[in-house]
């Protein structure tokens, strides 16, 4: 009998039952001898002696050290589950080696897109506001409750990033006839148009589109991409939505201009988490606030589990991941969160 491939299973911070339903399980142990597998993070001797075996390692980051690696003589992957790419892994050897580096973040890409299409009606049409309003004895019938609304249909909307969860959001919006226009500088104008998307610089973004979803993965480069000068230019009465990273935008000036009513905002991530109990955006009536809640829901979080198991099963067959995103060398240093520099 021909002995199975060895794969460490190590997803703390997450656990074992958040992310792997029970058919995940089954296939995951009848494809490789599964080591470790529980909540708790596996103990670095444990780890250690078994890494030289192993074909695969699960894991929330790679928590390891450099010399942990050096002895894994037979992996072929590192396939993390939180969401990112390891941060302290050492790329360089792992792309010299052809070990495959995944992360799980595309799992959480139609929840999030979800969330941020439910977003934009309720801010757009003011459901939260009428909410509120109705529950304090003041709400406006009517005609008169919808003075400061909008409909969806056929707005000009933009995406700052077209990565995986506007790729998911945008066959949602389809059927709400608008026409979609993309400032994404890692992905070039033509493919973009294939996707059927207007590619467009950052301003001309900003300044025509009704609703601005910021969807971008953070980088060294994007840091408060959203300045204050940026803020100041989109329309009055437009909606922004953020769903991606609060690294993208200067967090202070847009608070200012929400709370001022430059424009309407939607927001699931904030600097610091949680979100001061005194900070001001919680006073502002005209934005929708979610703590964080976008991606993690039961299905995303199992989809998780699906992506692991599907990309291991290719991976052991000696074919190509399908499902996660793999780890670039063009990009992965420009990651806000990947804190190894490349060598020089």
């Amino acid at each position: 009998m021909a002995t199975k491939p060895v794969v460490i299973i190590d997803p703390h911070f997450r656990t074992m039952h958040e992310i792997f339903e029970d058919t995940d399980l089954t296939r995951l142990h009848q494809l490789a001898t599964v080591l470790w597998a529980k909540d708790a993070p596996m103990p670095l001797d444990e780890f250690t002696a078994a890494i030289p075996q192993a074909e695969a390692v699960v894991c929330a980051d790679w928590r390891y050290g450099p010399e942990a690696l050096k002895k894994a003589e037979r992996l072929r992957a590192v396939l993390t589950v939180s969401g990112g790419f390891p941060r302290q892994i050492d790329y360089e050897e792992c792309f010299g080696r052809g070990i495959r580096v995944l992360s799980a973040a595309p799992a959480f890409a139609r929840s999030v897109a979800e969330m941020a299409l439910a977003m934009a009606l309720a801010v757009g049409r003011d459901i939260v506001v009428g909410d509120r309003e109705m529950r304090r004895g003041n709400e406006r019938w009517l005609h008169a409750g919808n003075t400061e609304a909008f409909m969806l249909y056929g707005k000009p909307v933009g995406f700052i990033g077209y990565g995986s969860i506007a790729q998911a959001l945008h066959p949602l919006l389809m059927p709400f006839g608008v026409n979609i226009s993309v400032y994404d500088p890692w992905l070039g104008s033509g493919y973009l148009r294939n996707r059927g998307v207007t590619p467009v610089e950052f301003d001309e973004l900003l300044t025509t589109s009704k609703v601005i979803f910021v969807l971008a993965a953070p980088s060294h480069e994007n840091r408060a991409l959203l300045s204050r000068e940026k803020l100041a230019l989109i329309q009055p009465g437009a909606v922004l939505i953020l769903v991606s990273r609060a690294h993208v935008v200067d967090f202070d000036a847009l608070t200012e201009m929400v709370i001022e009513g430059r424009f309407k905002a939607a927001i699931d991530v904030f600097p610091t988490e949680p979100l001061e109990a005194n900070h001001p955006l919680r006073s502002a009536e005209s934005a929708i606030l979610s703590p964080h809640k976008a991606g993690p829901t039961i299905e995303g979080c199992h989809e998780i589990g699906q992506m692991v198991v599907d990309d291991l099963e290719a991976i052991l067959q000696g074919l190509p991941p399908q499902r996660m995103q793999n780890a670039q060398p063009e990009l992965i240093y420009r990651y806000a969160t990947n804190t190894i520099k490349q060598r020089k």
